[in-house]
């Protein structure tokens, strides 16, 4: 079964990712959809709107055959680790012939043309965007810079001012990086721009719906029927993250104090007492990054930052962990054709897919064997995706009870 990997958030799953997910399958002659889709806390620093299994619902309906979880590791992170993470998941899981990406060039050429500019030259540029983030010039904007100057050629560039070609180039890195069989096949974004607020006809953007819902405006035109109504469900029973709770719950990890900061992962010196001093005044989520942010941090730097300090995540585990790669595949979804696939690829599969997690501590030991480093490695990966989780329920209004470990409740999804 040929197969074409897609790598998500479905934060949530509208129109345009229906788009992506008919022209993935038609340009890779694809029979099988595989997405490895992030968890619940995103690339941008942010929560999820609704948990990953009702995305993974989302998904299914659509059409998408396989959904794995991207790690809490990778999936809030910068572009190059959540891109590297997410297509290591891919090549671990086998069987996968093609990566398809959304991009606002469209064509793979240009971007290959960039990324071997920027692989030629990697010595300069790391000096040079080190030199630029000193003196406040963010990454994409010192990068642009030296690509212009060292091509001459002012539209590759123009390439990286625009968020999907970023993480195209950044596909395109990992897949050379990992020396991954997939092909990568990219189709142009339609519609609304990634950012952008205002639709395009039906096509809205995710950060745009979110907007949207927000301001208490409709969406559901923007969503497959399926989508929407699940969607719909959640905001009734008020199961979407609510970002008075996530504000409240960081400053009670903030007010732990100094010492507990400095532990956390990427606050570096002077900038746990910024926290500390931000959170002593900030009177909601908006405002605690606005007080946080500084010419050398970006806004998105920032709410990653709060989230690590969310679920505590320790600068030893996170190296380890981007080091290693993923070291599992939590399976979250798939269809009957999406476990016809997983069943033939299995012997191609490098890591160990884990389905039901109440087996998940005796799977990890078998596999990596007892007592060994990449076994405590693999562990610590799993606490923090379990306790991302845990804490995810607490932005949760309308949550009801149960157990909060629900990693180890809730069933693969079925289409």
């Amino acid at each position: 079964m040929r197969a074409v990997g897609l790598i998500t958030e479905y934060n949530p799953f509208h129109n345009g990712h229906l788009h992506h997910l008919r022209e993935s399958r038609k340009i890779a002659e694809a029979e099988v959809s595989v997405a490895v889709m992030s968890g619940h806390f995103l690339q941008r620093g942010e929560p999820a709107l609704i948990d990953k299994w009702r995305r993974t619902e989302m998904a299914l309906g659509a059409g998408v055959d396989v959904v794995v979880e991207l790690p809490f590791v990778f999936a809030c992170q910068s572009a190059p680790h959540f891109a590297r993470g997410a297509v290591q998941c891919l090549n671990a899981l086998g069987g996968i012939d093609a990566l398809c990406f959304g991009s606002e060039v469209g064509e793979l050429a240009p971007l290959q043309c960039c990324v071997d500019l920027l692989q030629e030259h990697r010595a300069e540029l790391d000096g040079a965007t080190a030199a630029g983030l000193r003196q406040g010039v963010h990454y994409a904007e010192a990068r642009a810079d030296l690509v212009t100057c060292l091509s001459h050629d002012a539209s590759l560039a123009d390439l990286l001012q625009s968020p999907n070609n970023i993480l195209a180039l950044e596909y395109l890195q990992a897949l050379q990086g990992t020396a991954s069989s997939m092909v990568p096949c990219t189709i142009p974004r339609l519609g609304a721009g990634f950012h952008e607020l205002e639709a395009s006809g039906v096509i809205a953007s995710a950060t745009g719906i979110r907007h949207r819902l927000a301001e208490d405006q409709p969406v559901s035109e923007y969503l497959p029927a399926a989508a929407a109504t699940l969607l719909r469900q959640a905001l009734n029973e008020g199961l979407t993250s609510n970002p008075d709770l996530l504000h409240r719950l960081l400053l009670s990890q903030i007010f732990r104090g100094r010492d507990a900061l400095q532990k956390v992962y990427q606050v570096e010196q002077g900038l746990d007492r910024r926290l500390a001093d931000a959170a002593l005044e900030s009177n909601g989520w908006e405002d605690l990054v606005d007080r946080i942010k500084v010419r050398q941090l970006t806004r998105t730097r920032v709410q990653r930052i709060l989230c690590y300090a969310l679920n505590d995540a320790s600068p030893a585990v996170m190296a380890d962990a981007l080091d290693t790669g993923p070291l599992y595949l939590h399976l979250l979804g798939c269809s009957d054709r999406g476990r016809r696939f997983l069943s033939i690829s299995r012997k191609r599969r490098s890591l160990p897919l884990i389905a039901n997690f109440s087996r998940v501590y005796s799977t990890l030991k078998r596999f990596y064997g007892p007592e060994t480093d990449r076994l405590g490695q693999a562990l610590a990966m799993l606490e923090l995706d379990l306790r991302a989780t845990r804490n995810y329920t607490l932005l949760l209004p309308g949550w009801s009870g149960g157990n909060r470990n629900q990693d180890f409740f809730q069933e693969v999804v079925r289409d």
